[in-house]
């Protein structure tokens, strides 16, 4: 059964009449050709005016809409070949996120990404896409094979940010961190970060520095969710929605602030509604990309690198 937002109950009703219509004329043999074209052009019209117009919050549940594409589906579209790497060669194996080589139309690829689980045994396997110090350990392990080899590195963001237990605490999450971000910035290799869900925090930042930084249109990116933001501010998260329109946590706003350097588009609707396309948009993206940056000198790519971040944020006196 497809799970439906409350902005999508009006869509995927006239979507339900419309395959009443054609089973009814199917099973009497009438031409409703006319009624069935009219009705058609009526759901393409009300898709197209709901998800134009849709505000902050309705793109943050997009982003996590239980249907949405997680990482390792779209390796299985992108990849013709994944081998998946396991453990941070410390402590352990950190399901939450994921990583190895890969081989898309020819281009090795190192993939790492955060993963989600769909139903309630996986996503406790996968702590909700939330990682521990280890997996970040586990990225940096990846990013340093990448680099030996010379593989391009692409990172998939989808997280709610990382695992604030206290025993990730202990073994060091905020360390963790800080040091995947000093060494992604002077990787010599290309890499491409790309936040296909949820953005949120230093869990994001951990595998999200690179030359290129792009966002999934109906992602979002900011340094805390809205519902977290609305408990500190009014101590209720019942203010979820005013909280995103203050955080502007939207691609459109991200890009506008110059935080990330472009925005994918995704099927009408969303990446939900059809998968292949939604693989094959970001597929060529990251190949188009790929070739781009192969182009610029390692030290160049590193100087620019550092330069963005660098200059990231505005002062107001």
């Amino acid at each position: 059964m497809r799970t439906l937002l409350e902005f999508e109950k009006p869509i995927a009703e006239l979507e339900s009449k419309l395959e009443d219509m054609k089973k009814l004329a199917a099973d009497n043999n009438v031409d409703v050709s006319t009624a069935v074209r009219n009705l058609t052009n009526s759901i393409v019209e009300l898709r197209k005016e709901t998800f134009t117009n849709l505000t902050r919050w309705q793109r943050v549940q997009l982003s996590r809409h239980p249907d949405r594409p997680y990482s390792l589906d779209y390796i299985e579209m992108m990849c013709e070949e994944f081998h998946e790497i396991h453990g941070d060669r410390n402590v352990r194996d950190d399901p939450a996120i994921v990583g190895g080589f890969g081989n898309i139309d020819g281009q090795t690829v190192m993939i790492i990404g955060q993963q989600k689980g769909r139903k309630t045994k996986e996503r406790q396997y996968r702590n909700f896409g939330m990682p521990n110090p280890e997996g970040y350990r586990k990225a940096l392990r990846l990013m340093r094979q990448a680099e030996k080899f010379n593989v391009p590195i692409v990172t998939l963001i989808d997280t709610p940010g990382a695992f604030p237990g206290l025993e990730a605490e202990e073994r060091g999450q905020g360390e963790a961190i800080a040091r995947n971000i000093k060494e992604m910035m002077t990787l010599k290799v290309p890499v491409i970060c790309v936040i296909i869900g949820e953005g949120a925090s230093g869990g994001a930042l951990g595998i999200g520095i690179g030359d290129r930084v792009l966002m999934l249109e109906n992602s979002w990116y900011s340094v805390i969710s809205p519902e977290n933001c609305s408990t500190i501010l009014w101590k209720s998260w019942d203010f979820k929605e005013q909280a995103a329109d203050a955080l502007k946590l939207t691609a459109t706003d991200m890009q506008g602030f110059g935080l990330v350097d472009g925005i994918i588009p995704e099927p009408e609707g969303g990446a939900h509604l059809d998968f292949e396309t939604a693989g094959n948009i970001l597929k060529k993206t990251l190949l188009k990309e790929i070739k781009a940056l192969e182009k610029i000198k390692p030290a160049v790519r590193v100087s620019s690198r550092i330069d963005k971040f660098c200059s990231m944020g505005v002062v107001v006196e």
